[in-house]
C-alpha cells in the first residue's frame, strides 16, 4: 500500500492550526502576571453585553459584590464617589456630541425562586383570561401590583418576567403608572439598553402618550382606580412624591436623565428603539400609523397583548394626532441639537448606513423638517435684511450637515452634498434616509436635486433596484411639466421595467399622471405598456399578475424548493407589485380603466378563480373592477357571468369570499355609470349556493356568504328574498313581481282561463235578476213620469244606467285578474 499523502487543503489547515498554538503560546506568557485575579474577576470579564445577567453561581447573594458594578463592555470597576454631591463617576469615555459612549449598566439583582414562579403564574394567568368573573380578575391584578411594588426593576430585567411588567404597563391607571416611573426613575439608562427592560420602557412610554393629552385638555379618568389606591396612599407613611407631578414632567424629567447620552443611544441596539418611541411621543403624532410602526419596531419584535387593553389602544388618541404641551417641542429641538452637536459629515455618513442608527436619522430629520418655521420665506422676500444681520446666528441644523450649502452645492459634482447624495443612492440602508430627505425638503433644495442630480438620470434610476425607491419620491412631487419630461424619458424603458420587475415604478408613473390629469402622457404609457404585453389589451392583467398553473413538483423539486425561499418571496412581491398596477389603472377614467376592464373580460372562468382567490392582492382587483363605474357594456355582467361558474368555491376561500359578499351588493337596474348586476344572475348564483347549503354551513366563511346572501329566507319565503334583493334598485324600478318560466306561466294561464270561465257564469245570473228587479222599478217610474209628462227625465236614468253597467264590468274583470295573479304567485312557490 502506498502513503497516505495529505492533500493541499490539509497542509494549509495544519499550518493554520500551528500559527494559531503559537499566537496562544504567547498570549499565555504576557497572562502570567495576572494570576493573582481570583475566579470571580473571571468570571466578570467573560460577560457579554446580550446576557440577561445571570450569576454563574447557585448562589445568587453570595456572587453580587456591593462595591462592583457591571459596565457595557463587561469590565469591572469600583464605584468612585464625586466629591461634589456623592454622585457615581463610572463614566469611561466620551461619545460624539458629548455623550457618554461607556457607562456602568446596572444590576438590579434577581427574583428568588418563589417569586419567579409566582410572577410566572400570574403572566399565565392574565394570558388565559380564564377568571370566573370580572370582580375576581380585577382583584387579582391589585394582589399583583401589591407583590410587584419595589420589584419593578428586576421584574423589567428578567427574561421569563418582563412580558407581565409590560402586561401591568397595559392595565395600569394612572397613578400606577406614575409608580413605575418613581421606580424607574435613576435608572433609564440602564433599563432602556437592556435587551428585556427596554420593551417595558417602551411601553410605559406609549402608554403614558393618552394621558398627555387628557391631563392637557383637564379630563379625569379612572376615577374608581384612584379612589381606591388613594385609600392606599392614606394607609402608607411615605407616599412617593411623582403621584404630584403630571405625566408631562415625569417624561420631561426621563429626558433629562437621558440627555448626556443622545448620541450613544442613536446606534444602540436596544435604546435606539425607546428613544424613536419617545420622539413619536413627543412630537403628537399618532401612534397606531403604519409608517410608525415600521420605525418604531423591527420585523421580529414580539406584540404583547392582555385582554382588556385592546380597546384602549383603539382610541382616537392612539389613530389620529395628538395634541401635546409646547414644552414637548422644544425638548424635540433639544434632542435633536444634542444628538448632532459633536457629529461631523463623515461620521453622519457612517450613522446614515448603520442598520440601526439610519431609522433613528431618518426620524429626527422629518421632525426637524416639520418643525422648521414657515415664516422666514416670506420675510425674505419683503426684504428684512437688516434684522437677519443683527440677529444672532442659528445653529447648524441635521439638514445643513448632511448637505451642506445646499442648493448651490449640488451643481459641483466633487462637493460633499452631491457627494452624499450619490453615496447614499445606492446604498440599500442609506437610500432610506435619501427617501426621507426628498419627501419632506424645502422646495428650493428639491429643485436643486431634481435639476443637478435626478432629472439628467431619472431612467437609469429608476432602473435600478435600490435607487429606483428615491427615484419614485421625486416623481411623487414632480410638477405637470416635469413630469411630462421624466414620462418621455422613461417610455423606451417600460419593457425593461416590467421585465425587471420593477413594477412599482410603472404604477407611481399612471399614479402621478392621473393626478396631474397628464392624459397625452397617459395614453403615451398605456400605448407603451400594451406594446410590451403583445400589443394586445387581453393580455395586460394576465401578463402583471401571472396566472399560470404550476406543475405539481416532484419530491427531488419540493427538497430544492425548501432551500429557495427568496424565489418564492420574490414571486409573491411581484404578484403584489402587479396588481397594485392593476388597481391604480382602474381608478384613471376613461382608456386606462377601459384596458383593465378589457383585459378581466378576456380571462377565462379559471383564470378569474385564481385571481379572485390566489392572494389579498389579486382578489383585490376583483372587488375594485365590481365598484368601478363600467367602461364597457354589460362589463359587470359579464364579469359575474364569468365568475358565477365558480361561485361556491370563491366563497368557500380567504381571499375570495369577501367578492361572493360584494356581488349581491351591486343593484340589479340603474343608470349606465353605476355597476350593474342583472337578477337573473344573483338568481342563479343563489340557486347555485342553496344546492351546496351543506358545505356552505360547515365553514365560517361559507356561512358567512349564507348570511350575506340570506339563504334561509330564500329557502323559506322566496318572494320576500326577491324583493329583499332588489332593495339595492332605484326605488322607480323596483319590481316586487317573482321572475316567471315558460312551464309556470302555461299553467297561470290555464288556471286564469277556468277562473274566468266560472266567475263568468255567475255573474251573469246575478245581472239578470238585478237587471229584472230594475226593470220593474224603471217601469213604474216611466208611468208616473208620463203622467207627469215629465219625457226628458226618462232619458238621462238611462244614460245612468248604462254606465253603472260598465263600470260593474271593469271591477268583475279587474278582480279576477288579482286573484290570478295571486294563485300563480303561491303555485310558484310551493314548487
Amino acid at each position: 500500500m502506498g502513503k497516505n499523502r495529505k492533500s493541499k487543503r490539509q497542509l494549509i489547515r495544519d499550518e493554520k492550526r500551528a500559527k494559531k498554538r503559537g499566537i496562544e503560546l504567547a498570549a499565555g506568557a504576557e497572562d502570567e502576571e495576572h494570576e493573582s485575579l481570583d475566579t470571580k474577576r473571571r468570571r466578570r470579564d467573560d460577560y457579554e453585553p446580550t446576557a440577561d445577567f445571570i450569576p454563574l453561581d447557585d448562589d445568587a447573594e453570595s456572587n453580587v459584590d456591593a462595591n462592583f458594578v457591571i459596565d457595557l463592555v463587561g469590565k469591572k470597576k469600583k464605584k468612585e464617589k464625586a466629591n461634589d454631591g456623592g454622585q457615581e463617576d463610572g463614566l469611561e469615555g466620551v461619545g460624539a456630541g458629548g455623550g457618554s459612549s461607556h457607562f456602568e449598566r446596572e444590576f438590579f439583582g434577581m427574583l428568588a425562586d418563589q417569586e419567579q414562579e409566582y410572577f410566572r403564574r400570574a403572566d399565565e394567568l392574565l394570558e388565559l383570561n380564564d377568571f370566573p368573573s370580572d370582580e375576581e380578575r380585577h382583584i387579582f391584578l391589585q394582589n399583583v401590583y401589591k407583590e410587584a411594588r419595589g420589584k419593578e426593576l428586576k421584574l423589567a430585567s428578567s427574561q421569563s418576567c418582563s412580558r407581565l411588567m409590560e402586561r401591568l404597563i397595559l392595565l395600569s391607571s394612572t397613578k400606577q403608572k406614575k409608580r413605575i416611573y418613581d421606580a424607574f426613575a435613576g435608572h433609564f439608562i440602564s433599563l432602556i439598553t437592556h435587551r428585556f427592560a427596554g420593551h417595558c420602557c417602551e411601553k410605559l412610554f406609549l402608554q403614558s402618550a393618552p394621558v398627555v393629552t387628557r391631563e392637557l385638555k383637564g379630563e379625569t379618568v379612572d376615577e374608581d382606580q384612584d379612589r381606591e389606591e388613594e385609600e392606599e396612599e392614606e394607609e402608607e407613611e411615605n407616599p412617593p412624591e411623582s403621584l404630584k407631578l403630571s405625566m408631562e414632567d415625569l417624561l420631561l424629567l426621563t429626558l433629562d436623565e437621558l440627555e448626556e447620552h443622545l448620541s450613544f443611544l442613536l446606534s444602540d441596539r436596544y435604546g435606539s428603539h425607546a428613544l424613536r418611541v419617545l420622539l413619536v411621543v413627543l412630537s403628537g403624532r399618532p401612534l397606531d400609523q403604519a409608517g410608525a410602526k415600521s420605525l418604531l419596531q423591527g420585523k421580529n419584535k414580539e406584540h404583547v397583548t392582555v385582554e382588556g387593553a385592546a380597546a384602549l389602544m383603539t382610541n382616537e388618541l392612539w389613530t389620529q394626532p395628538r395634541a401635546v404641551p409646547s414644552s414637548f417641542t422644544a425638548a424635540i429641538q433639544k434632542i435633536i441639537g444634542d444628538s448632532i452637536v459633536g457629529l461631523d459629515s463623515t461620521s453622519l455618513r457612517v450613522l446614515a448606513k448603520h442598520p440601526t442608527g439610519n431609522p433613528t436619522l431618518q426620524l429626527l430629520l422629518d421632525l426637524e423638517l416639520s418643525l422648521a418655521p414657515k415664516g422666514d420665506k416670506k420675510k425674505a422676500k419683503k426684504g428684512d435684511e437688516e434684522e437677519k444681520d443683527a440677529a444672532p446666528p442659528a445653529a447648524e441644523t441635521l439638514l445643513d450637515k448632511l448637505i451642506p450649502g445646499a442648493p448651490a452645492s449640488f451643481a459641483d459634482e466633487k462637493s460633499s452634498a452631491c457627494e452624499f447624495v450619490n453615496s447614499m443612492m445606492y446604498d440599500p440602508i442609506g437610500s432610506r434616509l435619501l427617501e426621507t430627505l426628498i419627501t419632506h425638503c424645502p422646495g428650493k433644495i428639491f429643485k436643486g436635486l431634481l435639476a443637478n442630480i435626478f432629472a439628467p438620470r431619472i431612467q437609469s434610476l429608476l432602473r435600478n433596484d435600490i435607487a429606483s425607491y428615491p427615484a419614485i419620491r421625486v416623481l411623487n412631487r414632480l410638477s405637470k411639466e416635469d413630469l411630462a419630461d421624466a414620462v418621455k424619458k422613461c417610455l423606451p424603458e417600460i419593457p425593461s421595467f416590467i421585465e425587471k420587475g420593477r413594477l412599482n415604478v410603472v404604477k407611481t408613473l399612471f399614479e402621478r399622471c392621473g393626478v396631474r390629469n397628464a392624459t397625452a402622457e397617459l395614453s403615451s404609457l398605456l400605448q407603451a405598456l400594451t406594446a410590451a404585453c403583445n400589443n394586445n389589451w387581453k393580455h395586460i392583467v394576465p401578463k402583471l399578475c401571472p396566472l399560470e398553473e404550476e406543475p405539481e413538483p416532484s419530491k427531488d423539486d419540493a427538497k430544492e424548493k425548501k432551500f429557495q425561499p427568496a424565489e418564492v418571496k420574490n414571486k409573491s412581491a411581484l404578484l403584489s407589485h402587479g396588481s397594485q398596477v392593476v388597481l391604480a389603472m382602474l381608478e384613471i377614467p376613461g382608456q386606462t380603466s377601459k384596458a383593465i376592464q378589457n383585459s378581466l373580460l378576456g380571462l377565462k372562468p379559471d383564470q378569474l378563480m385564481r385571481l379572485a382567490t390566489s392572494s389579498a392582492a389579486t382578489a383585490n382587483i376583483i372587488n375594485k373592477a365590481l365598484a368601478t363605474p363600467p367602461q364597457l357594456p354589460h362589463f359587470h355582467k359579464l364579469l359575474v357571468a364569468g365568475l358565477s361558474q365558480n361561485i361556491v368555491d370563491i366563497a368557500l376561500s380567504q381571499h375570495g369570499n369577501p367578492i361572493a359578499c360584494a356581488i349581491i351588493a351591486c343593484p340589479s337596474k340603474g343608470e349606465a355609470n353605476i355597476p350593474i348586476v342583472p337578477f337573473h344572475l344573483k338568481e342563479n348564483i343563489m340557486g347555485q349556493l342553496a344546492l351546496r347549503e351543506a358545505s356552505l354551513r360547515e365553514t365560517w366563511l361559507g356561512r358567512n356568504v349564507w348570511r350575506t346572501w340570506k339563504g334561509d329566507l330564500y329557502g323559506r319565503k322566496r318572494f320576500d328574498w326577491v324583493r329583499w334583493a332588489k332593495e339595492t334598485d332605484p326605488e322607480d324600478m323596483r319590481i316586487a313581481a317573482v321572475p316567471k318560466s315558460k312551464k309556470l306561466e302555461e299553467i297561470k294561464k290555464a288556471e286564469i282561463r277556468k277562473n274566468e270561465d266560472e266567475q263568468e257564469e255567475q255573474p251573469e245570473e246575478e245581472e239578470e235578476e238585478e237587471e229584472g228587479g230594475n226593470m220593474k222599478m224603471e217601469d213604474e217610474e216611466d208611468t208616473k213620469m208620463e203622467e207627469n209628462g215629465v219625457e226628458d227625465q226618462k232619458e238621462k236614468k238611462k244614460r245612468k244606467r248604462d254606465g253603472k253597467e260598465k263600470e260593474e264590468k271593469k271591477k268583475n274583470k279587474k278582480k279576477k285578474e288579482k286573484k290570478g295573479d295571486e294563485e300563480g304567485d303561491k303555485m310558484e312557490i310551493d314548487e
